[in-house]
């Protein structure tokens, strides 16, 4: 526990630095592509952390000067599976970024959507020794937390502090300087698998680059897909990348939930492939020039040239019906929105006050999938594009790009979480069992 409350603040150590030299690179290293910006920072962001405890500003301080992505190679299930391509392919896209941006940058911030994310949901109170609330006590209230036993092999990614009670006086989103006589924390934790987080670590630093911040991919992709009625009233997004889906669940500007299905739009694809008996590459093709989740009666009547290069003549003039194309990726779409319900369910997701669904990643893009989400998911079901951000290239604007984006809003303006307190050392988090997510229910 010591050793990662260390190594989280040794990279936000790191962020400061990178934040001082006003450039710093983003890396969002998923299973289809791996996406690079490259972040000017003017001076306006706030460099100390002086904003109210977990403030998200919005846009200021920033403009992306580089940007480039590449085909992600050795990445399965949003995880690296072969540390060699995966390094090869992150510092291809790190030397484009850089190359558009003319300069060389030595701290990234990455995010990735794998390692199996579990969600806690922690709390605790003090007594106030002198009524105002301190710094001190800030910590000494986060340090009570505690912690569950979440296994040998796991490491937490995010401990974000999301509501503050004075005195039975909730939501305070920052209780220093007021008075009271008892102040209680709710936290929001989530772990990961460790080697994951290694892995990811390493391949880094091969690039001969300093880690200067990790984040969530359901996080960062909820911080720029979701606006921000919908962060303070309680949305989900739903990302639908290439190896995984991410989930994640927000409220008063926080992120309650998060969780990660091992499936994604290269499933789709992989069933295309298999289904009409073409390679990955034409299935891809095809599921992007004609895929869709919703067969009308024209369907049956628009023929596909399925194409290929076997050299044998009948096999590579076959067509299908747009149909039977449909027929092929909607059992698959529908599994994966039927195993983020569950998850949303599990999630206590229907406690909440609003339940709007954001829609958002490379997958998201198939046609008619928002009528099937409101059919399987709920009513309130919405396509998401990541924020607009200052000097971000049109062709990283859609919605394959919300991590990217979100992970540079993170990096400008990060939320506190438990390590930017000074906890004293024998104050460590203790640990016992608290049942993850529920306190949500009780306090809205």
């Amino acid at each position: 526990m010591n050793d990662l409350y260390d190594s989280q603040r040794s990279m936000r150590q790191m962020r400061k630095l990178a934040m001082q030299r006003g450039v710093v690179a983003i890396l969002d290293v998923g299973s289809s592509k791996i996406a690079a910006l490259v972040l000017r920072f003017d001076g306006s962001a706030r460099l100390e952390d002086e904003g109210e405890i977990g403030s998200l500003a919005g846009q200021s301080g920033f403009r992306v000067i580089g940007a480039a992505t590449t085909r992600s190679r050795g990445v399965r299930f949003g995880e690296i599976s072969a540390m060699g391509e995966t390094e090869r392919a992150i510092r291809t896209a790190l030397q484009a970024a850089q190359k558009m941006a003319g300069i060389r940058v030595d701290h990234v911030i990455a995010c990735f959507s794998g390692g199996e994310p579990r969600s806690y949901g922690l709390d605790a109170s003090v007594s106030l020794e002198h009524q105002v609330v301190t710094e001190e006590d800030v910590a000494r209230v986060l340090s009570s937390c505690d912690v569950p036993e979440y296994g040998e092999g796991r490491e937490v990614m995010h401990a974000q502090p999301v509501n503050f009670a004075l005195d039975h006086r909730s939501g305070l989103i920052d209780p220093r300087g007021q008075l009271g006589n008892e102040l209680n924390v709710d936290m929001h934790m989530l772990t990961v698998d460790a080697a994951a987080i290694q892995h990811l670590a390493y391949c880094i630093k091969r690039c001969d680059l300093e880690l200067a911040g990790i984040a969530s991919s359901a996080y960062v992709s909820g911080i720029s897909s979701l606006v921000e009625d919908e962060q303070e009233l309680g949305a989900a997004c739903i990302d639908l990348g290439g190896g995984a889906t991410s989930v994640s669940i927000f409220i008063k500007k926080h992120m309650i939930y998060a969780d990660s299905i091992r499936m994604g739009g290269d499933h789709v694809t992989a069933d295309i492939s298999m289904g009409l008996q073409v390679p990955t590459a034409n299935a891809e093709r095809i599921k992007t020039f004609y895929g869709g989740v919703q067969a009308t009666g024209m369907d049956d009547r628009e023929m596909i040239e399925i194409g290929g290069e076997t050299g044998d003549y009948e096999h590579d003039r076959r067509t299908a019906s747009r149909a039977e194309l449909i027929g092929i990726m909607r059992p698959r779409v529908e599994e994966i929105l039927e195993e983020v319900r569950a998850r949303l369910d599990a999630a206590g997701f229907d406690h909440l006050p609003s339940q709007q669904i954001v829609l958002t990643g490379g997958g998201s893009q198939i046609p008619g999938l928002d009528m099937m989400a409101t059919k399987i998911l709920g009513q309130q079901v919405r396509l998401g594009r990541p924020l607009r951000v200052h000097g971000l290239p049109q062709a990283a604007t859609g919605p394959g790009f919300s991590s990217a984006v979100g992970l540079a809003l993170f990096a400008a303006n990060p939320q506190d979480e438990w390590w930017d307190f000074d906890i004293p050392a024998d104050r460590y988090p203790a640990r016992s069992l608290k049942r993850a997510v529920k306190w949500f229910k009780d306090n809205w």
